[in-house]
């Protein structure tokens, strides 16, 4: 990819976050033209606000949607989107029994910790839907190539069957993009020899907007099944813009992890709707709970509703 293929990517990429932000874009002639109703100060964004017009457009064909929290509630089942994190140094064996008894509780996708409790976690969740997610190079990123490729494969023999490495940040920001996307298939490769697949967290406070775009285009050619935001201990996490951005990038065939900070009900929708299909947190039955009030309190509200129209 030469230099101005890569400014492309990063001016429509930088386009798509500005529209998710709901900025006002740059008039389209002719965009309304056809259309049976033009909202009051409409900006185009009208995935993000109506769905009315967010049906017309799955129903045109679109496979994939970036809408807001007022367009569409999660799925009852978003449970299965959560990996279900501890990855404190201090995590004993009764924090791990915890976690993983939450996570067949409330069916949570996997168990995220430390290689060193992997034998423990899929010896606790065996026989269940649950997986068994490990961090590769964690949390700097720093460690060498051969060292992650068989860190990897050694947790994936304890019984992890998710790994989640860390790039060498280093290298992406000193522009060694060779490097970056050859550290990261040496984990793919072998996670997949091995029937596993393998996450690539960013840290995105650390990047730039441009680094991330790399990073997300090395990740995919590098046959990555996910991109990952952060590994929550770094400067900052997850946000909605660097998910759209990421989702921009990666396109529909990668997920896209969304990890750090996720701490409540709410965050989880903003990040679902700006594209991720995965969520890290620890938070994850505060979530789980917060859901359950929300769909309590929707149930009387349209209770009320009803016994009002009598």
């Amino acid at each position: 990819m030469d230099q101005s293929e890569f400014e492309q990517i990063v001016r429509i990429v930088t386009e798509e976050v500005v529209r998710y932000l709901g900025a006002p874009g740059r008039g389209v002639a002719g965009a309304a033209v056809g259309d049976d109703e033009i909202c009051p100060d409409c900006d185009l964004n009208c995935a993000e606000k109506c769905a009315r017009k967010t049906r017309a457009v799955v129903e045109a064909g679109a496979d994939r949607i970036s809408c807001g929290p007022s367009v569409v509630e999660l799925e009852a089942g978003f449970a299965g989107l959560i990996d279900h994190t501890l990855l404190k140094p201090e995590a004993a064996r009764d924090d791990i029994r915890k976690l993983c008894q939450e996570a067949m509780r409330f069916g949570f996708a996997s168990v995220c910790i430390n290689p060193w409790n992997v034998p423990l976690a899929a010896e606790l969740v065996r026989g269940t839907k649950v997986k068994v997610c490990t961090v590769i190079g964690f949390p700097l990123g720093a460690t060498l190539p051969h060292v992650k490729i068989h860190e990897a494969e050694e947790a994936i023999k304890l019984g992890a069957q998710e790994v989640d490495m860390v790039i060498n940040i280093g290298a992406l920001k000193s522009g060694q993009n060779d490097v970056v996307e050859s550290d990261i298939r040496g984990v793919v490769e072998v996670a997949h020899r091995c029937g596993a697949i393998c996450k690539v967290i960013f840290e995105t406070s650390l990047l730039t907007m441009e680094e991330k775009v790399r990073a997300s285009l090395a990740s995919k050619r590098a046959g990555a099944d996910f991109v990952k935001t952060s590994t929550g201990f770094s400067t900052g996490g997850a946000t909605a813009e660097d998910v759209a951005l990421m989702r921009a990038v990666v396109g529909t065939d990668i997920g896209v992890k969304a990890s750090g900070g996720v701490r409540t009900f709410d965050d989880m929708k903003k990040l679902v709707c700006a594209g991720a299909t995965r969520i890290g947190a620890s938070a994850s039955v505060k979530i789980m709970e917060q859901a359950a009030g929300s769909a309590s309190l929707q149930a009387v509200d349209s209770g009320s509703q009803v016994s009002n129209s009598y």
